[in-house]
């Protein structure tokens, strides 16, 4: 052996230098491991975080001659996930003249692709005719809005939307083209869907138009069925149809309403203020009871289900006020209009029905609006019927809202006010209990007496008093 270690070159000497120099090399290795401080990070040293995403730190561990001294490490770094771009965090523990230091990349990267803002389904095109390039919206995390950008490849039978973002994101959408009218015609008709007229008035259509994606102008096809006699009194549904070339359909219907015309010794049981549970709820029951339809004045309180009910069973919904609050109301004619505005929406909201009958709070009359704003009834009893409202006044008071509290009065207010020689609208008001327990016996005696008791529609004559502001 030693002939042959010789004969190689290696020494004996030699040899033993070469085991004690990887001895040193262990035992230093070791020594390290105990003496000197060491870090060890949770978690990945190379993060990806996604763009405006939270940083969440993984956490870390440092010891040192066998010690916790995890909370003596300093983190040094932030990661700003608004920003694109490469971050360090440092770790580093120190004691005496030994330091440590372990860091941690995050990269902050915009992984996400952008949104394709189209319809989903199949491209419909008129038989014969080019597909038309959609507008398709992109927008990206990142780049914000990228519609400019967004690319289309348009094949026989298909296309295909695509956009990148500058991180290289890409989306992309194929849609089917197909060669089919899968539209209907748009029917359009001219004017209100409810018109209201008065007997024997002469009904003139207002008119209808009708197009088509593909067959263009169809007016000349629409067929319309029914029909409105104005000599008799009622309500006539007029039904509008149009069909295109491929068989598609769209109709629309039209309500023509007609009303008497007023005659003398017409009764109007009329209501303000409500409505209000215990009271407006059993006067209903008393209409229904004896047939009769009536007016109610609405204002904002009171249960919307009240209001409803009115309009359900027959009653014409008029409007009051919104608050009742007269410095409010009267303070400028802008201010009139917004309240009258919101009792309008709170009836059309709750019932469909765009309402244009009006009773000014205190009749337009009142003088107490002069304490706000002076002429300003004037002004509002011609700007309403400007604007398409008609206001209603009363010639009979039946004294509820402050004259008297007992029933006996209130009929008798009411019925020894009626005269055959003109239009009677009585007013009344549905939030108090003495009208609620006059009501029936004001309804018997106009029946016993041969008066005719109708709501207030188009064809009721305005009762207005004179303006003293």
């Amino acid at each position: 052996m030693k002939k042959l270690l010789q004969k190689i070159g290696i020494t004996k000497n030699f040899f033993l230098w070469e085991v004690c120099l990887v001895l040193l090399f262990i035992a230093v290795f070791m020594a390290k491991m105990v003496l000197f401080p060491t870090i060890t990070l949770k978690g990945k040293s190379r993060m990806v975080v996604e763009y405006e995403d939270l940083y969440e730190e993984k956490g870390y561990h440092a010891s040192f001659l066998g010690k916790d001294v995890t909370k003596d490490v300093k983190v040094k770094g932030k990661v700003n996930t608004k920003k694109l771009g490469e971050y360090k965090i440092t770790y580093t523990y120190k004691k005496g003249i030994l330091t440590k230091q372990v860091v941690r990349t995050v990269s902050v990267k915009d992984l996400t692709k952008p949104v394709l803002e189209m319809k989903k389904e199949d491209a419909y095109v008129c038989p014969g005719k080019q597909y038309q390039v959609e507008e398709v919206k992109a927008t990206d995390n990142y780049d914000g809005d990228l519609t400019k950008k967004v690319k289309n490849e348009v094949k026989t039978n298909k296309v295909t939307y695509s956009v990148a973002d500058s991180s290289g994101n890409k989306t992309s959408i194929t849609k089917k083209i197909l060669y089919e009218d899968k539209e209907k015609p748009v029917l359009t008709l001219n004017g209100p869907g409810v018109i209201d007229l008065c007997s024997n008035d002469v009904y003139k259509e207002p008119g209808y138009t009708a197009v088509d994606n593909c067959d263009e102008d169809l007016t000349d096809k629409v067929t319309v069925d029914g029909g409105v006699d104005t000599s008799i009194i009622g309500e006539y549904n007029l039904t509008y149809k149009v069909a295109d070339a491929a068989g598609n359909e769209d109709s629309k219907s039209r309500q023509v309403r007609v009303s008497d015309k007023d005659y003398a010794g017409v009764v109007y049981l009329t209501f303000d203020d409500g409505p209000q549970e215990g009271t407006t709820d059993v006067i209903l029951d008393i209409l229904k009871e004896e047939g009769v339809e009536a007016t109610f004045f609405v204002t904002n309180k009171g249960p919307d289900y009240l209001i409803q009910r009115e309009y359900n069973e027959g009653h014409t919904v008029a409007l009051h006020t919104a608050s009742h609050d007269y410095a409010k109301i009267y303070a400028s004619d802008d201010a009139y209009f917004a309240d009258l505005q919101q009792v309008h929406d709170r009836v059309y909201n709750l019932t469909g029905y765009d309402s244009h009958f009006i009773r000014f709070p205190g009749g337009a009359s009142n003088t107490i609006s002069r304490r706000y704003n002076q002429g300003i009834m004037s002004r509002l009893t011609q700007e309403v019927q400007n604007r398409g409202y008609k206001y209603y006044d009363w010639n009979i008071s039946s004294g509820d809202a402050g004259g008297t509290t007992n029933p006996r009065v209130v009929a008798w207010n009411v019925t020894s006010g009626l005269r055959k020689d003109r239009v009677n609208m009585v007013l009344m008001h549905d939030i108090k209990t003495h009208t609620r327990d006059a009501l029936r016996d004001i309804i018997r005696y106009c029946k016993d007496n041969g008066y005719q008791m109708k709501k207030i529609n188009n064809c009721s004559t305005m009762v207005t008093q004179r303006v003293n502001n």
